[in-house]
């Protein structure tokens, strides 16, 4: 990396962005790891690195983000273990505490793929992610959260303690029959205190020989001595004994277990380096949210187009988004316009998101924004005067332009702020003429500001070339900010001037001194800007109507779609009622052929019905269930079967059954009782196929007349008490199995929920129903209940 290189990160504060960006880490580690980010020229490692950033802002989206909580640089303590060192319990807590989230990172993403998000990079860069949940459960059971060794470390340690606290207690009981005894008015304070690790008590230097015992310590002023009384020195003896065993204890355990680490210590460091760049990833998600950015679209032939781009560093009340395009259709962009307009924020605008894209990080910007892979960013911008070397502004500017122009190449993009500017104006236009027809030699893309205007008619003339400007408001004598391209900025000094109330006369008089040139090219000008505003006005009109458009184009399709998928959800319902109809026909047809057989048995009625008419019926009712596809075919055969009405005695075909019979009865509207040799069902009008009538005697038939006009299809026990409910349910489900019906609807209102339970209950103890359920919404939802039958 070159020296101007360098200084044009600090430029254009991409340093300030990674400061930022550091902050969302949630380590010292990542924070590190964070701010060395810089940014790249490979264009497959700018995409891996952009679409890890996608990943993550995927799960703060979806998951609330990966479980990564704060963790210590436990690099120091592997280094120990290598060297055969002893871990206090404080480290060793710390590396349980990575082992732990290196778990439930595993276990978070094992979840993020059994719910199949999409994620591009982050399942691979987990993938050899290993833990360690046999040594986890050592340290923590060893050690708590905080690295304190636990009682339940070893038995030893255990009884130890319990020592500890038994001898304690006994030794504060007898200094406690002290200082609230009659002994008390020897001591400066009725205190139990320590000194040495031994418990005293504070005794008035003329008592000293009281209590016997040693002294340990005495006042700043001499009058109080903090003295171990004779009648507890053992226990003090007794309690520091088991304290020096304790410790021994905890030493014996702490070096076990860091001994144990040891087999896993080259592992864990690489699964500490994962966790680090997984925190960065992370990082880098978060920043994305926090600034409101996107991910850009990479074009590795330098075609830049920054939508409604912003300044990542302002504010969004203090920022106005502008569109900057370069690389396409030109690779010099140069900016005119007034001072404070905004240029220098453009121009920094630019480099720096550049910048951030290399870097693999999200761009300010509206979507579909386009960056490019430049081999460099150079930039010179503000004012570079130098004391120390007694370097003008004018002569700093242009010792960095040199050093950038010994360094560019065709993918360099460069950046440069008030070409020429700090010298005569003719000498200084034309050097900036001069140096960027020597940047264009090399091929290099570049953004300048100006103030000169004869870089507007080199803008105008040169290829691959463009003129800009920040527009300025006239009328309020205020900069808007925005970035307007193709159209060179004009000098406003004259409506200024109008504006602030000068003599009309000394304007005109100072418009004939300027140039015709000048005035030409001013009034071009003026003119484009007129153009450009309407060209916006008709340009926005067309968005409107676009989206518009649009919005008409997705209701249509997704309409369209609504449709297909319910016409579809229709003609399964459909085809499965049907089969349901036609089995449940089967199966009646079943009892009735049963039924037939064995009254022949039992009326010894030789050869009235033969054998093989009953496998023949049972053969063909056992193909009653439709295939759902062939259910709607033969459209034409059922126009042609309705041509005629049919009629009590009309001979007809059964299309389920494939069967010939003859009408006895009409049951309702829609269905009809036929006659099938020894069968006779009740069958729906388009089952039947009428044919021409044969000649043939007339059999005499008897028929039993069943006939379900007089059954309603719900019943409505609102109001009553659960026993009348009941009653009237059980007697109503019969008349509703007597008309076959499929299903029947039971109105039982909200209330208390107390009749709903009950039928419910009831309905759960009947043999005949098949399922039952609340009501459709619109249909009374849990205040009625759907009973289907089997």
């Amino acid at each position: 990396m070159t020296d101007s290189f360098q200084a044009s990160y600090k430029k254009l504060e991409y340093e300030k962005v990674i400061q930022q960006l550091s902050q969302h880490t949630v380590s010292t580690l990542g924070r590190t790891k964070a701010q060395e980010i810089l940014p790249s020229i490979q264009e497959d490692q700018i995409i891996r690195d952009l679409e890890e950033t996608e990943d993550a802002v995927m799960l703060l989206r979806l998951k609330g983000g990966m479980p990564l909580a704060s963790y210590e640089d436990i690099r120091p303590h592997l280094n120990r273990v290598r060297m055969q060192g002893t871990l206090n319990g404080e480290e060793l807590a710390q590396i349980g505490r990575i082992l732990r989230t290196i778990r439930e990172i595993k276990t978070f993403f094992t979840k993020v793929e059994e719910e199949k998000i999409p994620l591009k990079r982050l399942f691979e860069k987990i993938r050899d992610l290993d833990t360690f949940a046999k040594l986890e459960r050592s340290i923590f059971s060893v050690v708590d959260e905080g690295g304190y060794v636990l009682d339940d470390a070893s038995s030893k340690l255990k009884g130890l303690r319990q020592g500890i606290k038994q001898t304690e207690s006994r030794t504060r009981q007898k200094l406690e029959s002290i200082v609230r005894g009659p002994q008390a008015r020897f001591l400066t304070d009725a205190l139990i205190t320590m000194r040495n690790d031994r418990y005293v008590i504070p005794v008035k230097h003329e008592n000293r020989t009281t209590f016997g015992g040693v002294v340990h310590d005495q006042s700043s002023t001499g009058q109080t001595l903090f003295i171990e009384p004779q009648s507890v020195v053992d226990l003090n003896n007794q309690l520091r004994q088991y304290q020096v065993e304790e410790k021994n204890e905890i030493n014996r355990i702490l070096r076990e277990l860091t001994l144990s680490i040891e087999p896993y210590r080259e592992a864990i460091g690489h699964q500490l380096n994962r966790l680090v760049e997984l925190d960065v990833i992370q990082a880098k998600g978060r920043y994305a949210q926090a600034i409101k950015a996107v991910k850009p679209r990479v074009s590795n032939d330098n075609k830049v187009a920054l939508l409604q781009a912003r300044h990542p560093l302002l504010n969004d009340d203090e920022v106005v988004p502008n569109d900057i395009v370069i690389g396409e259709d030109f690779k010099t962009m140069i900016v005119t316009g007034p001072n404070t307009g905004g240029k220098t924020v453009v121009l920094k605008t630019l480099g720096l998101l550049q910048l951030m894209g290399q870097s693999g990080l999200f761009i300010p910007a509206e979507e579909d924004s386009v960056m490019g892979i430049f081999s460099s960013v150079f930039a010179d911008i503000g004012d570079e005067q130098s004391i120390e070397q007694s370097l003008s502004t004018f002569s700093s500017h242009l010792t960095n332009i040199v050093s950038i122009l010994s360094d560019i190449d065709e993918k360099s993009l460069v950046l440069l702020d008030e070409l020429g500017a700090g010298t005569d104006p003719q000498e200084g236009a034309a050097l900036a003429i001069a140096l960027l027809d020597a940047i264009a030699q090399k091929g290099s893309y570049v953004m300048i500001t100006s103030h000169y205007p004869e870089l507007k008619a080199y803008g105008y003339n040169r290829p691959e070339t463009i003129n800009a400007s920040m527009e300025f408001n006239v009328d309020t004598l205020s900069p808007t900010y925005r970035l307007l391209i193709g159209i060179p900025g004009r000098s406003n000094a004259f409506e200024i001037a109008r504006r602030l109330g000068l003599n009309d006369m000394v304007i005109d008089s100072a418009r004939q001194l300027m140039s015709g040139e000048s005035q030409s090219v001013d009034q071009m000008i003026q003119d484009l800007e007129s153009k450009r505003k309407e060209a916006e006005t008709r340009a926005e009109k067309a968005k409107v109507e676009l989206k518009d458009a649009q919005k008409l184009h997705r209701e249509l399709k997704q309409a369209y779609t609504d449709y297909q998928n319910e016409k579809d959800a229709l003609k399964k319902e459909a085809e499965k009622e049907a089969n349901a109809y036609v089995e449940k026909a089967k199966l009646d047809a079943d009892a009735i052929v049963k039924d037939l057989r064995q009254r022949q048995l039992e009326g010894g009625q030789q050869g009235a019905l033969k054998e093989h008419e009953f496998i023949e019926a049972q053969s063909k009712l056992s193909h009653l269930k439709a295939e759902e596809e062939t259910l709607q075919k033969n459209k034409i055969l059922q126009k042609q079967k309705r041509k005629r009405e049919l009629k009590v005695g009309d001979a007809v075909e059964v299309q389920s059954f494939g069967q010939r019979g003859t009408i006895v009865e009409k049951a309702d509207n829609k269905q009809w009782v036929v006659q099938m040799g020894m069968l006779k069902m009740k069958l729906p009008e388009s089952d039947l196929v009428q044919l021409k009538q044969e000649a043939e005697p007339k059999q005499k038939v008897s028929v039993r007349r069943t006939s379900s006009g007089g059954v309603s299809t719900e019943i409505d026990v609102r109001g009553e008490r659960v026993e009348e409910a009941l009653n009237r349910v059980d007697k109503y489900i019969d008349q509703a199995l007597l008309a076959n019906y499929p299903q029947v609807t039971i109105i039982h209102g909200m209330g208390t929920g107390a009749v709903r339970k009950g039928v419910h209950q009831f309905l759960r103890k009947h043999s005949q129903v098949n399922s039952f359920e609340d009501a459709p919404a619109n249909q009374g939802g849990s205040g009625a209940t759907i009973v289907k039958f089997k």
